[in-house]
């Protein structure tokens, strides 16, 4: 059983930026691939970035591309993703994620294993 609780999240103004950090407890986070989603209000769902268990293989959405970046820290069970020039469509709940590594590194969320409970993140244009 992995537990992750995301943080980071808040309201942040057009152009701003934002570091939002999940942290996992329960099995070490080596073991994981890790992926960020969101969902913003009356939308699906949807991949935001992923990364690879040793950080090898990294995956954006073409809608975050250029603007963020996602990394981890695996002494410390942790994963972050870096979000600059964000807009008001950015504006969602952000959802951690741990898919086993055997599996992939997947941008889809159905191979997840474990999920945050999500933070808030608001641009306000």
């Amino acid at each position: 059983q992995v537990r992750l609780a995301e943080s980071g999240g808040g309201l942040v103004q057009a152009g701003g930026s934002l570091r939002l950090s999940c942290v996992a407890s329960g099995r070490t986070l080596s073991d994981y691939t890790m992926g960020w989603f969101r969902q913003a209000p009356g939308r699906e769902r949807e991949f935001v970035s992923s990364i690879s268990w040793n950080g090898g293989t990294i995956y954006y959405a073409d809608s975050v591309k250029g603007r963020s970046t996602i990394s981890r820290d695996n002494p410390k069970n942790t994963v972050y993703l870096q979000m600059n020039s964000l807009k008001p469509e950015d504006t969602a709940v952000y959802y951690c994620a741990a898919e086993y590594f055997l599996k992939g590194v997947s941008t889809d969320e159905k191979p997840y294993d474990y999920w945050g409970q999500g933070t808030q993140v608001t641009v306000s244009s």
